[in-house]
């Protein structure tokens, strides 16, 4: 049965594609996407599950130690009252998200970073929480048929790729003190990006070639804890392609490639911050119906403004404190060599 929402989507895809058309399209189709039950089902789940976490850590702080020691100590390193930062960094990266359909990634990386976490703990639970964020967008996605099976098909592979490259660097390959600036760098590219959106309409051009662009966003995505939305459905929209199909295909890929990046990381470095994780995947699930709900009271422009400039903010405050560290070490470094000779 058609809901007043999908007859208005219709009617605006049926217009020539501009700005207004676009931002138009998104409100409507998140507004369709927050009457999916499955984003219901998944909060009421999490919620019970969280009622049952903190209560299990209750009781096992107050029982034997000896006995469940090692179980108290792990619930007790996750549920406790610094789960409410992150808790709040996924909650604010979701509503970014969910009002421009973009930037969760570079929001939560760069919030992440602020609070002292590292860059491939970072990136790594980003990805893992995003599996579960993008799982639940996908499955809206997919009941109210806004995927474009084509346009998918030809994301997904080349996306998966991209990202397991770059996971496979920043985990096993490249030194993080070294990095970590440099995405410091790209985050504030990122978020310069993100801000000339509100002001600069880019001209339409049509690009056959998805390969490369999935490539790019998947590894960028991967090594910079953000950029698939920014690079990917920012450049497809740029084209002039639909919003409903071109924002329920790019959402369905970037299921895929983050279960590649956070699959990587898991291998490659273990999953040691499962408090980021646990966090990120709370507020995240929780705010994707207030996301929706934001988007219909929010106009986009002032929201590209904020975040924009937010993440342009804390990425030059990460890149001062990473420069510091890493001119620290080649310094200390340097110094010890000449002392020993």
């Amino acid at each position: 049965m058609d809901t007043p929402n999908k007859k208005i989507i219709e009617v605006l895809e049926s217009k020539p594609a501009d700005e207004s058309v676009q931002e138009h399209l998104i409100v409507e189709i998140n507004e369709e996407n927050r009457r999916s039950p499955v984003i219901k089902i998944i909060v009421a789940v999490l919620a019970v599950v969280l009622v049952v976490a903190f209560a299990a850590t209750w009781f096992l702080q107050t029982a034997d130690e000896q006995t469940i020691g090692g179980l108290t100590q792990t619930f007790s390193s996750i549920f406790n009252q610094n789960l409410l930062i992150f808790i709040a960094i996924g909650l604010g990266a979701q509503m970014v998200d969910g009002a421009l359909g973009m930037a969760y990634g570079a929001t939560s990386t760069a919030l992440l970073s602020s609070v002292g976490v590292s860059q491939v703990a970072a990136s790594g639970a980003v990805h893992i929480a995003e599996v579960f964020t993008t799982g639940a967008s996908g499955l809206s996605h997919l009941h109210f048929k806004n995927v474009n099976k084509r346009l998918f098909n030809n994301l997904v592979i080349p996306g998966v790729i991209g990202s397991i490259l770059g996971a496979y660097l920043l985990a096993d390959v490249l030194n993080e003190n070294y990095i970590k600036p440099f995405v410091s760098l790209y985050l504030i590219f990122l978020g310069v990006f993100i801000l000339r959106k509100a002001f600069v309409v880019s001209p339409k051009r049509k690009t056959k070639r998805l390969a490369p662009l999935a490539v790019t966003g998947g590894f960028m995505d991967a090594i910079g804890g953000g950029g698939w939305g920014p690079i990917v459905t920012s450049t497809l929209l740029s084209q002039g392609r639909p919003v409903k199909y071109t924002v329920g295909s790019v959402n369905l890929a970037e299921f895929f490639v983050a279960l590649a990046s956070g699959a990587v990381f898991a291998m490659f470095q273990g999953v040691d911050s499962w408090q980021v994780i646990v966090g990120l995947i709370i507020g995240g699930v929780f705010a994707s119906p207030f996301a929706a709900f934001l988007v219909t009271r929010i106009k986009r422009k002032p929201m590209i403004i904020v975040v924009g400039t937010v993440i342009i903010l804390l990425s030059i405050m990460n890149f001062q404190k990473s420069a510091k560290k890493l001119y620290k070490e080649i310094y200390g470094t340097t110094k010890n060599v000449e002392v020993k000779h």
